[in-house]
């Protein structure tokens, strides 16, 4: 009994020391902020689904946090040199290709059908994937020759495959959007030259038209237009927007109080607890509340970015530049959906809007940049994979 008892009291000790020096290597504000975040989402998603009764959204992401926050301290602890030489971006792809289907009233094919009425939102794990595989193609350039037009070019192919493969097979522009973005932070990161970018951005200008005619739908086209004249379909393309910048201009500074917002009480606009998730804190908690959730996410994303900055290694660095530029550019493009700034098109507020397998991924994302964050120290165990 006594062998026993010192053999649990040793193993409890053991882990008591591992969570000590895991808690004093990792980078607890970031972790804190995403949770913060997280559950500040929802509060509002709650809020924005109490008016049809249904609980199972907000049940969902609560799970979602937990799940996420203990998949961030996993990944954490492994070593993402080895991860990334694993090709399962191309696996994640070819299943999307002949498994994906696409909610009612979308063209967006990135969704796995799983038991229990549960899904998956393959184009979520295609983006982490993505940032893996890019930094390791990165590591394997030397750092002088980067800028080589042969470099450059397999850097840009590799960049562009993915945002090209979802764009053909599921239509979701705004993750090919998001990834483009990716690919840029990315490529900056590895230390690509100016001149490139300009290169980049004069061939996308002079693709434009036909990228306009033929590589958009004409639902998408009109999505883009709408913006202009949002009255001109106001029960139609425009009757989302133009709630949502009602929504937002009623709750003026302070807001008109949690769970007493007169738009989301009503259930408008339609779906809030996801894409427009923002309409919801500016309907309850007014201006005070848009800030503070602005304030929230710009914080998450310039840790990241210092993360990255300071990162002892080429491939740390392209990850949390990978990392910040699908944060940053779902927060603007989100937040312009929603003041009617930017079309829709389908991105949602990272760690506010709804979708449990969105969030567990954007906390995988996160466990990524901890373990460029635990890389800084020697001492640092990882988990051989």
């Amino acid at each position: 009994m006594g062998k026993i008892f010192s053999a649990v009291s040793g193993g409890f000790r053991r882990f008591v020391h591992a969570v000590a020096d895991y808690t004093r290597e990792t980078n607890k504000l970031l972790l804190i902020l995403c949770i913060v975040a997280s559950l500040f989402g929802c509060g509002l998603i709650y809020s924005a689904v109490r008016a049809n009764g249904s609980t199972r959204t907000v049940i969902v992401q609560l799970a979602a946090v937990l799940i996420g926050v203990i998949a961030a301290v996993g990944v954490s602890l492994v070593d993402y040199n080895k991860v990334s030489k694993y090709p399962l971006i191309f696996v994640a792809i070819v299943v999307t290709f002949f498994f994906g289907y696409a909610p009612e009233g979308t063209e967006n094919r990135a969704w796995i059908e799983l038991p229990l009425g549960m899904s998956i939102q393959v184009s979520e794990v295609i983006k982490i994937l993505m940032i893996l595989t890019f930094s390791h193609h990165v590591q394997s350039i030397p750092k002088d020759e980067i800028n080589r037009p042969k470099n450059v070019i397999l850097l840009g192919i590799h960049g562009l495959l993915p945002p090209i493969a979802v764009m053909a097979m599921q239509r979701d522009l705004g993750t090919v959007t998001i990834m483009l973005f990716i690919c840029l932070f990315m490529l900056y990161a590895a230390g690509v030259k100016l001149r490139w970018f300009v290169g980049a951005f004069a061939a996308i200008a002079a693709a434009s038209p036909l990228i306009w005619f033929y590589g958009l739908s004409e639902y998408m086209r009109q999505r883009f237009t709408i913006i202009f004249n949002l009255e001109s379909d106001a029960q139609g393309l425009g009757y989302q927007q133009l709630l949502g910048l009602n929504a937002i201009g009623s709750g003026g500074i302070f807001g008109e109080g949690y769970l007493h917002g007169t738009y989301t009480q009503a259930g408008l606009p339609p779906k809030a607890y996801n894409d427009f998730i923002f309409t919801v804190a500016g309907n309850e908690f007014g201006l005070v509340g848009c800030i503070t959730i602005i304030l929230i996410l710009i914080a998450i994303i310039v840790k990241i970015m210092i993360i990255g900055v300071q990162s002892k290694d080429i491939q740390g660095k392209v990850i949390c530049f990978g990392v910040f530029g699908m944060f940053a550019s779902q927060i603007m493009i989100n937040i312009g959906m929603v003041l009617s700034l930017l079309p829709v098109i389908g991105v949602t507020l990272p760690f506010f809007s709804a979708g449990g397998s969105s969030l567990v991924m954007l906390f995988v994302s996160v466990g990524l940049v901890l373990s460029v964050y635990r890389n800084r120290y020697k001492r640092t165990a990882y988990i051989d994979v």
